[in-house]
């Protein structure tokens, strides 16, 4: 009994340092090191765990060279031809603005493989866009929110990666398995803001310029070749995921250094209008200098010194809930569901109502193991289970009260968050309808994968 007052002492300790703003790292280490006390459970056992999976966890090399990829492609006016792109392709439509600001967050996505940096990304080049376009500044933020949910699901994912490792499935699969769930999740909120955008009235149309669409094409070639580089290394098992994060990193390096000099001797300047560039000048990007390099380096390598030890204790909070006997009462309850749909949607809403409240990383880490194997047993594939897992997880990006995404996108647009919640309603709702017919659909996450 005593054990049990402490051990609810220390979680509702844990959990007010959490609400006062303490990083979700220190909470969980703090909670690690006191149960284990409390248990006897030797402290030995978790340096353990954390040397393990350093020492062992080849494939998540690939995560720091993604994220590095993302902060690349954006310094160098890469992710600014992908967006210019996709407004020149839906900015007749009414709200094209906002769908173009989605499809930009698919395309980034498929390059840089995180949530965070496609939100942040997007949103601080298109929100002031959108805002001069007549959009509210509230749905406008929400939307760079809502489409970086997406990160995290089109090839490349840093969280299929976690996924993967901790589940010893084939990263390569569980990428090309995200590509259909996650052109459904962007074709959902597009879809959605249409709608709104119709409702209000909202954006300033564009005519359809065929020459403004070859032209915008000409200047995002790049990126679409380093999106074609990574799915067809992968696919077709020329590279492993991590090393297809080192080729883009490659490629992106050579591409900023090689167009900066090629962009000012052309007087392609970035500030430009697309209809006054030349041919010749949408060949090139921005670019960088090499003495910028150490500053990009550095941003990557700040989200990765927080995202790598969170995996690390996250893995020792697994084995500390093991002792206590947490997972076999989770696995217990979800079992006592019943068979392949009880359990498919009892494991979705523990998912949704944990991301409430967690980021995804630490839900992957300490769900994945026990929720994975127990679909498994019912006969629901591991890659299937895999993909909705991880699709409910990127829902909770925007999510109160947690939601990463909103709280980056208010950042980053200085919109306060409770004033985005209005409307990030619309896209919740095409969110999970996308989310469901996934999870009905094996084929959406089975249907391309080879050997299948």
């Amino acid at each position: 009994m005593a054990d049990s007052t402490l051990i609810t002492l220390i979680s509702l300790g844990v959990t007010l340092f959490f609400m006062l703003g303490t990083p979700v790292l220190l909470v969980i280490f703090y909670w690690v090191i006191g149960i284990s006390f409390v248990i006897d459970l030797p402290l030995a056992n978790t340096g353990n765990e954390l040397i393990n999976v350093f020492s062992k966890g080849f494939a998540l090399l690939a995560m720091p060279l993604f994220i590095l990829t993302g902060d690349l492609i954006n310094q160098s006016g890469i992710a600014r031809r992908l967006s210019d792109f996709a407004y020149s392709v839906l900015g007749w439509l009414r709200g094209g603005l906002a769908m173009a600001s989605i499809a930009a967050c698919g395309l980034f996505a498929a390059i840089s493989g995180s949530n965070s940096a496609t939100t942040a990304t997007i949103g601080s080049m298109l929100h002031p866009e959108m805002v001069k376009g007549n959009y509210d500044e509230r749905f406008s933020a929400a939307t760079a929110a809502a489409g970086g949910t997406v990160g995290i699901i089109i090839p490349p994912s840093i969280i299929f990666i976690v996924y993967g490792f901790l589940l010893n499935l084939p990263i390569s699969d569980l990428f090309v398995a995200g590509i259909i769930p996650g052109a459904l999740m962007v074709l959902g909120m597009m879809t959605a803001a249409f709608i709104i955008c119709t409702i209000n009235g909202w954006g300033v149309l564009i005519g359809l310029s065929v020459s403004r669409m070859i032209k915008t094409g000409i200047g995002a070639w790049l990126g679409f070749f380093a999106i074609g580089l990574v799915l067809w290394g992968i696919y077709t098992g020329k590279f492993s995921p991590t090393e297809a994060a080192g080729v883009t990193v490659g490629f992106c390096v050579f591409v900023g250094l090689v167009s900066y000099p090629l962009n000012r001797l052309m007087g392609s300047a970035s500030d430009v209008a697309v209809e006054q560039k030349s041919y010749a000048s949408m060949f090139v990007v921005e670019g960088f200098t090499v003495p910028q390099i150490p500053s990009i380096v550095s941003r990557s390598a700040q989200i990765s010194g927080i995202l790598v030890p969170l995996i690390a204790v996250s893995v020792a909070m697994q084995q500390v809930m093991s002792s206590l006997g947490a997972r076999d009462f989770i696995g217990e309850f979800v079992t006592g569901m019943g068979g392949y749909y009880a359990v498919l949607f009892t494991s979705m809403a523990i998912v949704f109502v944990t991301g409430m409240i967690l980021e995804s990383l630490p839900v992957t880490i300490i769900l994945a193991p026990i929720l994975a194997p127990i679909a498994a047993s019912v006969g629901i594939d591991p890659i299937h289970f895999a993909v909705v897992f991880l699709v409910g997880a990127s829902i909770g990006f925007v999510t109160p009260p947690y939601g990463l995404n909103l709280y980056v996108a208010s950042g980053v647009t200085g919109v306060p968050y409770f004033r985005l919640l209005r409307y990030i309603v619309p896209y919740l709702i095409a969110l999970i309808a996308v989310w469901f017919f996934v999870a009905l659909v094996p084929e959406t996450a089975l249907a391309i994968l080879p050997d299948r």
